[in-house]
């Protein structure tokens, strides 16, 4: 296939298109070109075309026959051809839209996170999950053509002041869709600073709305599945990634939403993660590169693809701290509406009372061991450390009510309608993987369960999540995380601050990791 389309791709380049001919070019990028990408184009009929990009990253062929919206998808170089999936690791795919042809001469269509995002936008204002859902109907029926614009001046707005300062004159009037192949030079280090995924759509399981985040993963759109952006900075994302390039250590945050960076939209939120840094000297050459994201269990967050952002970054010294288990606990095949998916794609079971994997025959990947295990072993591949913690408390009582006094909440136990295959105790299977595998560990969660308990009454409500919508409007409305719809496993910042503290002091207790304690405030 590959030989076949470049050799195309060659003879359309090497001849000036005949009268009356549409050619249909585009450069397929994400923070590198996408060389031998397989890039596939349906019509509003449902007709199809298959090509690959070159070596550089570029496609190209005839449209004659096809009758717009075009709607363009991309797969990365390699066997995996799953877009869809989070029951394996997901392929990196990308989108792009075209609503008319002109003549004469080569239509541009880029193909990259920007435009990604742009058809994601438009997929879920027709009712799509996500871009993929619309590519795999086969048909680029465009319900509202305002829609696309709309699309294209969200992320104008976004972007705006970035792609001046990266050099593009006219930012307001760029369009990532049809961005001269000849320049793309010109934002390549631009989209290098930008880190792009697609979401997880909760009732369906499937791949959702796309996903951007800058060099630090901090968020600038994908908490909506259409909307506005936060707007990139560009200078702090630049320093940000050469930070984290030339650093002596890097500590590496794999964990879920009680670690995540959070949008300035939902502040004061905040993920320990996120205040992490602040726990170092601030002239110590180390950098914290918080990949926690919300709602991801210790297997979705492989098979998303959100390790993948951090696999090239990790390197011998390096310091990786494993954080999962609050979303493992997923395996309530009972619940309504997300029980299957969620059994699907983020459920791994825990050990059984003797400390043995517990999984279906046949699906060994969702033993929360053996989940947490495929970090492990990447990391000492590459020469890092490796730091396992139990999961943060959720303030909850143990006859599992909301409050203190605050008891151990991380486990499963069998229902009435017999959801679970198997149930157990998540905190102790990570303490015995701990053992096991001679890792330095900290109970995070008996230590934020002592630091709730030591509150005055209703003291935890100062560092969970529980906002008056007087401070932040996002709150209003009994909005999870308000003062009248309480969240007690989430933190705001003064709670995240707790925690991360928590860390850095368990930290400085674990003789394998003086090497990281020395970079830290001393206390």
């Amino acid at each position: 296939m590959r030989y076949v389309s470049v050799l195309l791709a060659l003879l359309l380049a090497a001849c000036d298109p005949t009268p009356g001919t549409l050619v249909l070019t585009g450069t397929v990028a994400q923070q590198q070109l996408w060389r031998y990408a397989e890039v596939t184009v349906v019509d509003s009929k449902g007709n199809q075309r298959i090509v690959e990009t070159d070596h550089e990253g570029v496609y190209r062929f005839v449209t004659n026959g096809l009758t717009p919206p075009l709607l363009i998808s991309a797969i990365a170089e390699g066997e995996n051809r799953n877009c869809t999936s989070h029951e394996s690791l997901r392929a990196l795919c990308m989108a792009s839209l075209v609503l008319k042809l002109k003549g004469g001469e080569a239509n541009i269509v880029n193909v990259n996170p920007w435009t990604d995002r742009m058809v994601s936008d438009v997929a879920v204002s027709q009712g799509f999950a996500g871009p993929q859902q619309w590519v795999n109907t086969g048909v680029a029926s465009v319900e509202d053509r305002d829609a696309v614009a709309t699309a294209l001046q969200h992320f104008r707005d976004g972007f705006a002041d970035a792609l001046r300062e990266a050099g593009v004159a006219e930012p307001l009037a760029f369009d990532p869709v049809s961005w001269p192949i000849e320049r793309h030079s010109v934002i390549s280090p631009l989209l290098s600073l930008i880190n792009h995924n697609r979401n997880y759509h909760n009732d369906s399981g499937e791949a959702g709305h796309t996903v951007l985040t800058d060099s630090e993963f901090r968020p600038i759109v994908g908490l909506y599945g259409e909307g506005a952006y936060e707007p990139l900075n560009y200078a702090r994302a630049s320093a940000a990634k050469d930070a984290i390039a030339n650093a002596d250590v890097r500590v590496f945050i794999v964990g879920d939403s009680t670690a995540a960076n959070y949008e300035v939209l939902r502040q004061p939120r905040s993920g320990w993660g996120q205040e992490f840094q602040h726990e170092f000297k601030a002239d110590a050459n180390i950098k914290v590169v918080n990949g926690g994201r919300a709602g991801r269990s210790s297997r979705d967050y492989y098979n998303g693809g959100w390790f993948r952002q951090l696999e090239s970054l990790i390197r011998e010294g390096d310091l990786v701290i494993l954080h999962h288990g609050h979303n493992d606990q997923n395996c309530n095949a009972a619940r309504a509406v997300r029980g299957t998916p969620d059994v699907g794609n983020l459920c791994t079971y825990p050990n059984d009372e003797q400390g043995q994997p517990q999984f279906p025959q046949g699906k060994p990947e969702l033993s929360f061991q053996n989940s947490l295990q495929r970090y492990i072993t990447f990391a000492r591949d590459k020469g890092a450390d490796v730091l396992i913690m139990t999961p943060t408390t959720r303030v909850m009582t143990a006859e599992r009510q909301q409050g203190t006094p605050v008891a151990h909440n991380h486990f499963t136990r069998q229902n009435a309608e017999q959801g679970y295959d198997f149930v157990g105790d998540y905190a102790a299977t990570i303490r015995q993987l701990a053992e096991q595998e001679n890792l330095p560990f900290i109970d995070i969660e008996q230590q934020t369960i002592d630091f709730a308990n030591g509150l005055p009454a209703d003291g935890w409500k100062q560092y969970w999540l529980v906002i008056d919508p007087a401070v932040n409007s996002f709150y209003a409305n009994d909005a999870p995380g308000s003062s009248t719809n309480p969240d007690t496993t989430h933190f705001q910042e003064a709670g995240a601050n707790v925690v991360a503290g928590l860390v850095a002091n368990g930290i400085r207790q674990q003789p394998a990791l003086q090497k990281v304690a020395a970079y830290l405030i001393e206390k």
